[in-house]
């Protein structure tokens, strides 16, 4: 069935990868964005644009009027070859989130879907976490100030009188995110470095498999849920880091560099079968192929 739907941060590279996925299932977008100048890829895709800022209710409810379903992308995360700010990007999942859920409801969209981070379930050092899992972040820093931030999301999305879905992704890594070219790039110049001794794990997903998992719950709605979506085989940092090395023919990194985040291993069982989704690329090896 054909929607109307209204993407805000349809220009980042998650919306990059979702709206052409969108239009190929035939959903009517509206993109919001806040310089339609720089929307390029999503007029391309056939989307409407519409000039909105997370901030401004008004231009929010000017550009969800007469939409069915609303996705929420919106970030402003560092890369590492693009500007951004953490303290920016936990100030918009946790005071820009409820602007955007009221608008959402005063302009009557009836369904909401909001991104969120699968790490809000990290600190179990090996152990495998799901859903129902939630660990006291207990290490300082940008880590800690984030994963508090997507927990206060979600609150404000649980709480909302829309019908909800929450997606929480693994770790970003594929075309536009920026992080596996940076891998490659410091490992050819023999500068790439484990965190701490490397045994920590990272749930990966590639984010093209992100994008057809957000098209999978548009058709399979998961009603007032939060998923994981993340890869099948969550990895440690020297197992992954060590591959990168092997791939671009460089030494294997040594230990010692700065550690961003706790460690995180989840599961994606839920998706799998709520979704009937399947990420293409089930492991670092298939998503690193060169």
């Amino acid at each position: 069935m054909s929607l109307r739907i209204a993407v805000l941060g349809a220009t980042g590279v998650y919306g990059r990868h979702l709206l052409p996925r969108l239009a190929a299932a035939g959903h009517r977008v509206r993109a919001l964005v806040r310089d339609p100048a720089n929307a390029a890829a999503a007029a391309a895709c056939g989307a409407e644009l519409a000039q909105a800022d997370a901030f401004d209710p008004a231009a929010l409810r000017a550009g969800l009027a007469g939409c069915e379903l609303a996705i929420n992308l919106a970030t402003s995360l560092p890369r590492p070859d693009a500007p951004g700010d953490y303290a920016a990007n936990d100030r918009l999942r946790r005071d820009g989130t409820p602007i955007w859920l009221r608008a959402c409801a005063e302009a009557g969209v009836g369904r909401v879907l909001q991104q969120s981070i699968a790490m809000i379930h990290a600190g179990g050092g090996e152990a495998w976490a799901d859903e129902d899992t939630e660990h006291p972040v207990v290490d300082a820093g940008i880590a800690a100030d984030a994963i508090a931030a997507a927990r206060d999301m979600e609150a404000a999305v649980r709480a909302c009188g829309s019908d909800w879905a929450i997606l929480r992704g693994g770790l970003f890594y594929g075309p536009g995110t920026g992080f596996d070219d940076d891998w490659f790039a410091r490992a050819r110049a023999g500068r790439l470095r484990l965190p701490g001794e490397g045994e920590d794990y990272v749930s990966l997903l590639h984010v093209a498999d992100m994008a057809a998992a957000t098209v999978a719950a548009i058709e399979r709605w998961p009603s007032r849920r939060a998923l994981i979506v993340a890869d099948d085989r969550p990895v440690r940092w020297r197992d992954l880091l060590g591959h990168v090395c092997a791939l671009a023919g460089a030494a294997p990194p040594a230990p010692g560099g700065r550690s961003l985040m706790p460690s995180f291993r989840v599961g994606n069982r839920r998706a799998r079968e709520a979704l009937a989704w399947a990420p293409a690329y089930p492991d670092y090896r298939a998503g690193l192929a060169r």
